[in-house]
C-alpha cells in the first residue's frame, strides 16, 4: 500500500494508542462479557513503548495510526523446551484498511524483531469464535495450540 509506514510506537502516539485500544476491547467485548463496560484497559502502553523487552509498532498512513500490534518476550513454562518466547498483543487494523495485509506486515516485522532478540517461539491469544482474527493469525503461520476454558459462579 502506497504511503504505509509500518514503524515503532512513539511516545508522542499515544493518543492514538489509547483510542485504538478502546477498539480492540469493543471488538472483543462480544466474545467476552466479562469485560467491563466502562474503562476497560488493557495494555500498560507507556511501558509497552519504553521498554526494552517489548515492541510496539504501529501502521501509519498520511499521518494516521490504523494499526498496532507488539511483541514482547517473556518467561515461559518450566515444561516447555524454550526458556522465553515472544507474546504477541494489541493485533488491530482500522476496519477500513482490514485484508490488505497490514496485520501481516506488522507481524512480519514483529517476527524480525524477535528473532533479532533470539526468540523464536511465539504466543498470542484469540478468543474463540472470532473466526476473522484466527483466520489471519493461521495466514501468516500460526497453529492452534491450547483452549483456555472458563465458568461464572452464581453468587
Amino acid at each position: 500500500m502506497k504511503n504505509l509506514i509500518i514503524r515503532k510506537a512513539l511516545s508522542k502516539d499515544q493518543s492514538a494508542l489509547l483510542n485504538l485500544e478502546q477498539k480492540v476491547v469493543e471488538a472483543e467485548r462480544p466474545f467476552n462479557n466479562t469485560i467491563k463496560s466502562e474503562n476497560a484497559i488493557y495494555y500498560d502502553l507507556n511501558n509497552l513503548v519504553a521498554d526494552d523487552a517489548s515492541y510496539l509498532m504501529v501502521a501509519e498512513l498520511k499521518g494516521k495510526i490504523i494499526g498496532t500490534g507488539y511483541a514482547q518476550i517473556r518467561e515461559s513454562k518450566k515444561s516447555l523446551k524454550h526458556t522465553k518466547h515472544a507474546y504477541l498483543g494489541f493485533m488491530y487494523v482500522e476496519p477500513d484498511y482490514r485484508g490488505l495485509g497490514i496485520n501481516k506486515l506488522i507481524i512480519d516485522n514483529l517476527i524480525d524483531w524477535s528473532k533479532q532478540q533470539g526468540i523464536f517461539d511465539l504466543y498470542l491469544d484469540v478468543y474463540d469464535g472470532n473466526d476473522a482474527a484466527i483466520r489471519a493469525y493461521e495466514k501468516v503461520g500460526f497453529v492452534k495450540s491450547l483452549v483456555e476454558m472458563k465458568i461464572k459462579l452464581d453468587v
